[in-house]
């Protein structure tokens, strides 16, 4: 069985909107798939794809070969993947505060004896 990722469409007529799907290559296009990996809208401006790079990545390296559309979609969003990956750096603790630090001395009364 040769397995593909494609893209299945979905949505009303001018109005195009794919699902991104793992399935069989002989298998219709809207036919039966395996698993859906992501959703792709071609009219939304900017970021317009959602995809789970990681059960993408697992797929071809189980010989699942990649649409165009597909391989295009799947590099644009590791980039994005990697760019919101937070550094490598350890993040500072922050000392916690001291019962001082927290009530601010009062000013001393006077008192009248």
């Amino acid at each position: 069985m040769s397995v593909s990722i494609r893209l299945r469409r979905e949505g009303a007529k001018n109005r195009p909107y794919y699902k991104v799907v793992v399935a069989d290559s002989h298998s219709p296009r809207d036919g039966k798939f395996i698993e859906v990996i992501g959703t792709y809208d071609p009219k939304r401006p900017g970021h317009n794809s959602s995809l789970n790079v990681e059960r993408a990545e697992y797929w071809i390296s189980k010989g699942a070969q990649p649409s165009d559309t597909v391989r295009s979609l799947i590099k644009k969003n590791k980039k994005t993947v990697t760019a919101a990956e937070p550094s490598s750096e350890p993040e500072r603790e922050i000392a916690p505060l001291t019962q001082e630090e927290v009530v601010p001395p009062s000013a001393p009364t006077e008192s009248s004896n």
